[in-house]
């Protein structure tokens, strides 16, 4: 038999131990915090092989007085930031991780089984989530951010969203009349992808679309993206909200709220902002959309005339409605009274603020009774 060479022997150790072809060096300088380094000693059992199996579990709100540690554990290392602890523990065949921020928390278990692993993850996080109880006026909600430690993240809350019926006299007639289809719709009924909602502030945009999610909570899940001027610059970002995720809830519609995107939609947005309008459309009606149940809502206070003809052409519009302010009429109606209100009548915005005797000049954004900013 042939000798065999030196890089030939580093070559079959590598095939039957890939943990050789990818050594750890950990360099740490000032930037680094004591969980950085809690995080890093977790790795190296799974790196080297010792424990070749790893399970992970995100929890959004955990229960008072949880550890998430299983009671036989032994303690290694904890660590305390300002807005984030981490916690290192083991047990026989198995190292968990517990990264605790706010009242969330990622758990990941590594084991030198599979089934243990998961047997371990289960023990902790089984009924660990804190979940009030659900209120006929309380919607779940996810904000979508790119976190500067996560990357890319989503969490929900719950938020209280009135019923159409209460929200409806807020509106000018032509507006209440095209909200009532929208409202009523239901999977069957979508066709276009990209819902618009336009018109000067402080007319009732986003309160429209809280009661949206409220009325659709059956069939579609709502999440409002907080820093969408980053979303279609970052393609990694895009692809883990638009189709990055497992559609664990059989086959519900999601809906992206994206407000005040004036910038992206208008009629010079081509030039100004590259490829972000183009990967917008693509995500309503081309490839990037195409097999993932995801609608656009998007409002801005651009005149229709001043939008990308792109945007508000045939076919891709879900509903594209205007919302004004009240006319005279219906502003004395919801005010129960002239006073204060002009002839061409008056925002819902301006509204609030003269029903709490103030100026309605001064009038910015508006809480109304019910939570809800206009």
């Amino acid at each position: 038999m042939p000798p065999t060479s030196p890089s030939s022997d580093r070559k079959a150790a590598t095939a039957t131990d890939p943990s050789r072809a990818l050594p750890i060096h950990v360099r740490l300088d000032d930037s680094d915090s004591p969980s950085d380094v809690v995080d890093a000693l977790f790795l190296g059992r799974f790196t080297s092989g010792e424990q070749p199996f790893a399970r992970s579990s995100s929890l959004e709100s955990v229960k008072p007085g949880l550890t998430l540690v299983p009671p036989d554990a032994a303690l290694l290392r904890q660590a305390r930031d300002k807005d984030r602890s981490a916690l290192l523990a083991e047990g026989d065949g198995w190292t968990i991780l517990v990264s605790r921020w706010n009242r969330g928390a990622d758990v990941t278990v590594a084991a030198t089984s599979d089934e243990l692993a998961e047997q371990v993850l289960k023990s902790v996080v089984d009924d660990a989530e804190d979940e009030p109880e659900p209120q006929s006026d309380n919607i779940t909600m996810g904000f979508w951010y790119v976190s500067p430690r996560r990357g890319p993240h989503r969490t929900t809350r719950k938020i209280s969203a009135a019923t159409w019926e209460e929200l409806r006299g807020n509106y000018s007639a032509p507006v209440a009349d095209a909200m009532d289809g929208l409202m009523k719709l239901t999977a069957d009924d979508v066709t276009g992808r990209l819902l618009l909602l336009h018109g000067p502030p402080g007319t009732g945009k986003t309160s429209a679309l809280r009661t949206l999610a409220r009325s659709w909570r059956d069939w579609c899940q709502v999440d409002c993206v907080l820093d969408p001027e980053r979303l279609f610059n970052d393609v990694g970002y895009l692809m883990d909200i638009a189709i990055g995720e497992n559609d664990d809830e059989g086959g519900r519609w999601r809906l992206l709220l994206l407000e005040d995107c004036d910038e992206l939609i208008r009629g010079q947005a081509k030039h100004e902002t590259g490829q972000a309008l183009s990967r917008l459309l693509n995500l309503t009606d081309g490839l990037l959309g195409q097999g993932r149940n995801v609608l656009v809502g998007i409002t801005t206070n651009e005149d229709l005339e001043r939008l990308h003809p792109a945007v508000v052409r045939p076919g891709r519009c879900l509903a594209r409605i205007e919302v004004g302010p009240l006319n005279r009429e219906e502003a004395v109606r919801w005010l129960g009274t002239g006073e204060g209100i002009g002839r061409d009548g008056a925002t819902l915005a301006e509204l609030y603020a003269l029903r709490r005797g103030a100026s309605p000049a001064l009038a910015g954004p508006t809480r109304t009774e019910g939570g809800l900013y206009l």
